[in-house]
């Protein structure tokens, strides 16, 4: 059940956050930099590149040589262009274990607001994956959606992705989903069956596609929010809660990885066919980039850390310093679906998040959270009214 709106004041929040949106909706394309709606985007004519085997880098006389790392695939993005700067096997097919969380909170979070509370029940914990990793959600306990998120955010917890399928429609129309978000993003290598990333026979992503993620995240502020916190309490029941920790050592400096500084998250993942995944975000005066490794093949569990760690030092002592190698971009025939109302620039977004103060006149971010209010209340007015008629299935 879920409690805390009826489904009267929710559709009545959503007209009010449409006529928010359409008000803000100017301030939004005049504040600068976005294209404009209907206009294609322009594809870099290296673009074909990132198809091609092996390293691809165009650097400048000067530049640092790009590191020697042995993941089987890798990206170094920046985030706020899109620009890709170096990368390894972009468009190799792979599993990619607990980082395609990083779709599945794309294609969910406008749908379930933060705050509202939910008793879970027993067929929403069916179907989790022998050796999943679980936050500890149990049967019968009430969650606010923001408990749920930290889960799957901080502890990857598999529970916590079946409960948040199960309100979003089921677990087979979530998969549906977002499969239909990978493409309306432009990532073509994408095949999903298990929203939560849990090792399935078919089931593959990209370091390229990877990177869109990450990036698509950023743009919003509770991702960026979730994905960058370290630790936090989980309701254990009974008016108790216990600590949750992140499980990106770049970002809590575990297990004698040393913390990455400036890092934002995004997501790390492991299974037994995808080996280590990581998709990592840092910011360094004022600019943001992002990094997928797929599999690194030497150094242990901690590699796909270190390995990162070298990308992102490299990305940002290159950047300026090489020529794009392709765009996350290049898959878009046009503008994202509502980008002139709701994107606003990563750095932009990545402040609100990180408590930094945002370069501009801030109108991007503020039609962002309208917006996903809009599609917050929507969805979960949707949810009310389907309520039971679809569980949890895998």
């Amino acid at each position: 059940m879920i409690n805390g709106f009826s489904s009267r004041t929710l559709l009545s929040v959503c007209a009010l956050s449409v006529a928010g949106v359409l008000a803000l909706a100017p301030v939004a394309a005049a504040a600068g930099g976005e294209p404009t709606p209907g206009r294609p985007r322009a594809v870099p004519a290296h673009a074909s590149l990132l198809y091609r085997p092996g390293t691809q880098v165009r650097p400048h006389p000067g530049a640092p040589r790009v590191p020697a790392v042995s993941a089987l695939s890798w990206v170094v993005a920046d985030a706020d262009s899109g620009d890709v700067l170096a990368a390894h096997a972009a468009h190799r097919r792979l599993p990619p274990a607990s980082t395609l969380k990083t779709l599945f909170a794309l294609t969910v979070l406008p749908s379930l607001p933060a705050g509202l509370e939910h008793t879970v029940s027993e067929e929403e914990l069916r179907g989790i994956g022998a050796g999943s990793s679980l936050v500890g959600v149990a049967e019968g306990r009430t969650y606010r959606i923001a408990d749920l998120w930290r889960g799957v955010f901080l502890n990857s917890g598999n529970d916590a992705v079946h409960v948040l399928a199960a309100l979003n429609g089921g677990w087979s129309a979530t998969a549906a989903r977002m499969q239909a978000k990978a493409r309306a993003l432009g990532a073509r290598d994408t095949h999903v069956l298990s929203p939560d990333g849990y090792d399935t026979p078919g089931q593959v992503s990209s370091a390229y596609d990877l990177a869109v993620f990450g990036r698509e995240g950023l743009h919003n502020a509770d991702f960026a929010r979730y994905c960058r916190t370290v630790s936090a309490p989980f309701p254990g029941g009974g008016g108790w809660s216990y600590d949750i920790q992140n499980t990106n050592r770049l970002l809590t400096g575990a297990d004698g990885v040393e913390r990455y500084p400036g890092l934002i998250g995004v997501k790390n993942g492991y299974t037994t066919h995808a080996g280590n995944t990581l998709v990592a975000a840092a910011r360094r005066d004022g600019r943001t980039l992002v990094v997928t490794v797929m599999n690194p093949q030497e150094g242990g569990g901690f590699a796909v850390y270190e390995e990162a760690r070298a990308l992102l030092d490299w990305g940002f002592a290159a950047a300026g310093r090489v020529d794009p190698v392709g765009s996350l971009e290049a898959g878009l025939a046009g503008p994202r679906p509502g980008q002139a109302v709701t994107a606003a620039p990563v750095s932009a977004t990545v402040a609100v998040a990180t408590g930094e103060k945002p370069h501009g006149s801030g109108w991007g971010p503020a039609a962002a959270v309208t917006g996903a209010a809009c599609l917050g209340a929507g969805g979960v007015a949707f949810a009310l009214r389907r309520r039971g008629g679809d569980a949890a299935e895998g």
